[in-house]
């Protein structure tokens, strides 16, 4: 069995990066003038499935249940960051659905945040089972990990042969009203010989797909730049069987482009993560399921808010609005926060390209902007 380490990344204590030049705002603002709200929060690195570009075989190892971030120390942070400017929340994993306090986790935010869209992404195992406790807890809207509707392919790409058990919590999101129902898959060159019939299989069944770029962020590290199939060739092979149209993106910050499908009113996206960099337009900040803010998916520094949530520091900070007996105020947990977003780095973890480097280009063009990172996708969150 090949060890398989969570990572280890860089993380401060809380507050430590430098906040010098911030202008005086609550908003999440980086060195770039790039303000996040879009939140994604994972709340575990467990998952059902071994999807062989994310997980190794075994899975990760576990997280000691203690240093996970409770239903009630979550909704904190959503509520924070709410007052920060966040109005996306998307919950992640591993698979969130493995957590059987989800729907606790999701009403807790919502209490906290109550202006907010809270969505999740999930392989919809066990979704059919529990979408009615989640939909009543306040989920607005589901993102389905899914790479082919060929049972054989997905049992290979997967490790597991459960193609109709997602199927029947994508069926159940759709009846549950949550809409739209997105679709992700990854593109690897053994995805692209499915890739017109899955867009298909989505258009039928009134689902929105996205096929993604994949990026180095497997836990077996066997990424290639060299295999990596472009947005380029997706179009090509997709274009042989549908007419797409060019839309662009729903909004600035959004990774996806768009191109209606024979002319409307469906649409695939292709997020081209690798081949078409949008850091520039980046709006996202991630909370790992241990409570560290990752400011920029591909960096390695992490800054500690659990510490803050959990130690008894100096509760007299002025602009409190929140002051537990055993832990920091929300003043200070919010100024932390800020100060690890201020500390973003332009792209994937490195600053080519960053209008105050003076340097021409940027990750897209430049090989080494893909430094792999010292934790994979499963114990980051997506």
């Amino acid at each position: 069995m090949t060890a398989v380490a969570l990572g280890l990344p860089r993380v401060r204590p809380a507050g430590a990066p430098s906040t010098l030049g911030r202008p005086e705002t609550d908003a999440l603002v980086d060195r770039y003038g790039r303000v996040a709200h879009d939140l994604r929060v994972s709340v575990t690195e467990k998952c059902s499935l071994r999807c062989t570009y994310c997980m190794p075989a075994e899975g990760l190892p576990a997280i000691p249940r203690d240093d996970l971030l409770t239903p009630a120390e979550i909704g904190r942070l959503v509520g924070i960051g709410y007052r920060l400017g966040v109005r996306d929340v998307r919950f992640t994993g591993g698979e969130p659905l493995m957590r059987p306090d989800l729907a606790e986790i999701v009403r807790r935010s919502r209490a906290a945040a109550p202006g907010v869209r809270i969505s999740m992404t999930t392989n919809a195992i066990g979704l059919d089972k529990r979408v009615g406790e989640l939909v009543d807890a306040g989920l607005d809207r589901v993102n389905v990990s899914l790479d082919s509707i060929d049972r054989r392919h997905f049992a290979e790409l997967t490790r597991r042969d459960r193609l109709p058990q997602v199927l029947a919590g994508i069926q159940a999101a759709l009846d549950a009203g949550l809409s739209p129902v997105k679709l992700n898959a990854v593109l690897m060159p053994e995805t692209l010989a499915g890739a017109a019939d899955l867009l298909a299989w989505a258009v039928e069944h009134g689902c929105r797909l996205r096929f993604i770029e994949q990026m180095p962020l497997d836990a077996d590290q066997n990424w290639d730049r060299a295999q990596l199939v472009s947005a380029e060739r997706l179009l090509d092979v997709l274009g042989e069987r549908f007419d797409l149209t060019p839309v662009g993106r729903e909004d600035p910050s959004a990774p996806a482009e768009e191109w209606a499908v024979d002319g409307g009113p469906a649409t695939v996206g292709i997020i081209a993560s690798v081949t078409r960099s949008f850091c520039g337009d980046c709006d996202r900040t991630r909370l790992t399921a241990e409570g560290t803010v990752r400011s920029c998916l591909f960096g390695n520094e992490e800054v500690d808010l659990r510490a803050l949530l959990r130690s008894g520091g100096d509760t007299g900070s002025p602009g409190a609005t929140h002051v537990p007996d055993d832990g920091a105020s929300d003043a200070q947990i919010a100024a932390a926060w800020q100060a690890a977003m201020w500390a973003k780095p332009f792209a994937h973890g490195l600053d080519r390209g960053a209008p105050d480097t003076g340097t021409i280009g940027g990750p897209a063009g430049d090989p080494e902007a893909f430094a792999r990172t010292e934790r994979s996708m499963g114990a980051i969150g997506g």
